[in-house]
């Protein structure tokens, strides 16, 4: 077993329970790449301020490289008395190259280390979960073109309230995942600032130049203060935050794919390839994966909450505490992408059934709004127009028949001033071209709105 790197204090070994306790090699260990880049780029710039000489610092980064390949042939062995990552890597280039690689942590300490090396890798990640919006957009977008003119119910309170294009309903979850996207990118710039050089807290009495490791690493900003460049997670937290924002947005479409995929509803049929069967009733097709990105929202929003519970009582800078935040933050970045990835393949796949859509419209006098409406423009005032709406679909409940199919004398008994041409307001086709205004569900502003969007995403009506 190798010595630890920190032992000169101590005259006892570390206690077998604590070494298993404070580990997070297990976890830490796909931080990998991020600890070699930020170690190679440190090393250079050592070598650049005359800390190092060139051939040491070559040594190292040769060392360090040698040891990515190591790890990603599956030669590296990870000692959990090494405590974690950087430990194991350092420990191992000490082995392979020997005391070059014990310099190699001159003007450095784990804590800006680790701040570097989380940073490095949630950049990677918020650009790929950008680009996994992206597609899952794109499958939006490519539904609501097959189905553009497909009439549906809109809803209230899960009642069926005034009717609506379908390309409509599918454009309002583009507009979250566009704001997904807008918040990432716009965490970015705070995510790509470099704490490499703050060291411990304190900052160093090396001649380090930051602003060179930075370049190297694609982060146009430094740290402005060591205290907090140690012991910030507002970035972690920033990034919780929006994920749990994106599961929510899954998770509320996820919903709707369950209620649409029962027979009760039968809006439409999911995919077989995203949909389980049960071990003992032979029928059913269980829409296991929008439930289980239902059920995984509630899993991120708990890592949300975990770390800021973690974080809230921390005098600065670093405590041990902080390594808290990894577990929370690597499962958050495997479920929410995975979790967009299959949105994205099921909406690819999803079959809607037009026919159910329309036969919806055409029950729960869905036309009830437009026959106010209707009357406002014969100089009824809206409250009264109201009313006598309502009774007039009270009456219809009671005959059993929707409002077109009642007749004139028998609407005019509630609203004396309708006329034959109210049957062409409440027309389910009418009702929704009439939505013309801006942001509305008629057909002319539905495409408009999709042409939009498939600019955005460099789509053309054909893909």
């Amino acid at each position: 077993m190798p010595d630890k790197l920190w032992l000169g204090r101590f005259a006892a070994p570390t206690d077998k329970l604590v070494e298993d306790f404070t580990s997070s090699l297990d976890f830490d260990r796909r931080l990998y790449r991020q600890d070699i880049a930020g170690s190679q780029a440190h090393a250079r710039m050592l070598a650049k301020q005359g800390i190092l000489n060139p051939e040491e610092a070559a040594a190292i980064v040769q060392g360090l490289e040698e040891i990515r390949q190591e790890i990603e042939a599956d030669e590296f062995i990870f000692d959990s008395s090494l405590e974690d990552i950087h430990m194991a890597i350092e420990a191992r280039l000490i082995e392979k190259i020997g005391d070059t690689g014990r310099k190699l942590h001159t003007a450095r300490s784990r804590n800006d280390q680790v701040a570097l090396d989380v940073r490095l890798f949630l950049v990677a990640e918020v650009e790929g979960l950008i680009q996994d919006l992206t597609e899952l957009r794109r499958a939006g977008a490519r539904l609501a073109r097959r189905h553009l003119n497909v009439i549906m119910p809109g809803y209230t309170h899960l009642q069926r309230a005034q009717p609506v294009l379908l390309a409509h309903h599918l454009l309002a979850y583009d507009e979250m995942w566009r704001r997904d996207q807008a918040r990432l990118a716009d965490s970015l710039p705070r995510l790509m600032v470099s704490p490499l050089g703050a060291a411990a807290l304190a900052g160093t009495t090396f001649p380090i130049d930051p602003e060179f490791t930075a370049a190297q690493l694609g982060f146009p900003t430094v740290f402005r203060n060591s205290l907090d460049a140690v012991s910030d997670r507002d970035f972690i937290l920033e990034f919780l935050a929006h994920a749990a924002l994106i599961m929510v947005h899954l998770s509320r479409l996820s919903e709707e794919l369950i209620l649409w995929s029962t027979s009760e509803f039968a809006f439409v049929e999911l995919p077989d390839a995203y949909a389980t069967g049960s071990s003992i009733m032979p029928q059913k097709k269980n829409p296991d994966v929008p439930e289980l990105i239902r059920g995984k929202c509630g899993r991120v929003t708990g890592h949300l909450m975990s770390l800021l519970m973690t974080v809230k009582g921390l005098p600065l800078a670093y405590n041990r505490d902080l390594q808290e935040d990894k577990e929370p933050l690597f499962d958050t970045v495997d479920t929410v992408r995975a979790s967009v990835k299959l949105m994205a393949g099921l909406l690819g796949a999803l079959t809607i059934r037009p026919a159910r859509l329309t036969a919806a419209v055409h029950g729960g006098y869905l036309s009830a709004t437009d026959m106010a409406d209707y009357l406002v423009r014969k100089s009824v005032p809206f409250r009264t127009a109201h009313e006598q709406v309502g009774r007039t679909v009270r009456y219809a409940e009671f005959q059993g028949k929707e409002l077109w199919e009642l007749s004139l004398p028998e609407i005019q008994r509630f609203a004396p001033q309708a006329g034959p041409d109210l049957y062409d307001w409440l027309r389910p086709e009418n009702v929704v071209a009439r939505r013309t205004s801006p942001g509305g569900t008629a057909p002319t502003r539905v495409a408009e709105a999709l042409r939009l969007v498939e600019q955005e995403l460099i789509l053309t009506e054909e893909d």
